[in-house]
């Protein structure tokens, strides 16, 4: 099985599991969130310690290890992304399993359970011809400033949605055509939608333009742009004034 495989199969089950467990369980909301971290993480972590022996591990949901900062390969998964999301019984979270190979996101799948899809970065979805104006997909609760800026400077529609994978995925699925976030994400929250959406040939980087780097001993990856290549210039010069 290559790694995308592995990658896809991994997200895929725990997707499955996740939505097992939200009908069959009398949880709801937080705990429900709880729940369904602890058990995704448990099959993810026990799959890829047997699949992948000699490989890292950084997940949300598991102390971190230091040991991993000395290896190439580096699994980087989020069991759910968009707890809040999937404890509501929403459509709009993901779960993330992606493969960094010397700090570069190089393989990733995003399971959209709710959606009943997993986008992987060994088969990425053909782009679809953009229609009308743009739109820049951002949080539900509170939309990142640089990123409403652009949808003005743009004339730009603003779609809310839940997790950084639905809306990182969203425009892989013609949903939207950017993907703005300057409000704080950790590495688990990007690896593996910036695998799949740069295997599409999407543009991704942080708001700078700088690269993406993954397994850092600091996690924290604050903010990231994922949008169609002949529009990140512009993108960037606007968040850069």
């Amino acid at each position: 099985m290559t790694d995308a495989e592995l990658a896809a199969k991994l997200a895929s089950e725990a997707g499955a599991l996740l939505l097992k467990l939200r009908s069959d369980s009398d949880l709801e909301g937080k705990a429900l969130g709880k729940a369904g971290d602890e058990a995704a993480n448990a099959l993810l972590v026990d799959a890829l310690q047997k699949a992948r022996p000699n490989d890292g591990i950084l997940s949300e949901e598991s102390a971190d290890n230091a040991d991993r900062l000395k290896k190439q390969r580096v699994w980087i998964i989020d069991p759910v992304d968009g707890t809040r999301e999937y404890g509501e019984a929403r459509s709009d979270w993901a779960v993330h399993v992606g493969l960094a190979i010397n700090g570069i996101a190089k393989v990733g799948a995003v399971a959209l359970p709710g959606l009943d899809q997993t986008l992987r970065s060994d088969r990425p979805p053909e782009l679809a011809e953009q229609a009308g104006k743009l739109r820049v997909v951002v949080s539900r609760s509170r939309p990142a400033k640089e990123a409403v800026m652009v949808a003005e400077n743009l004339g730009a529609e603003l779609v809310p949605m839940g997790s950084a994978g639905a809306k990182a995925m969203a425009v892989l699925r013609g949903e939207a055509e950017i993907y703005l976030h300057s409000g704080g994400q950790y590495e688990w929250d990007n690896c593996a939608p910036a695998a799949v959406a740069m295997a599409a040939g999407l543009h991704c980087s942080r708001v700078d333009g700088s690269p993406l780097k993954y397994n850092n001993k600091d996690t924290y990856l604050p903010d990231l742009l994922i949008c169609r290549k002949q529009d990140a210039a512009e993108i960037l010069r606007l968040v850069a004034s």
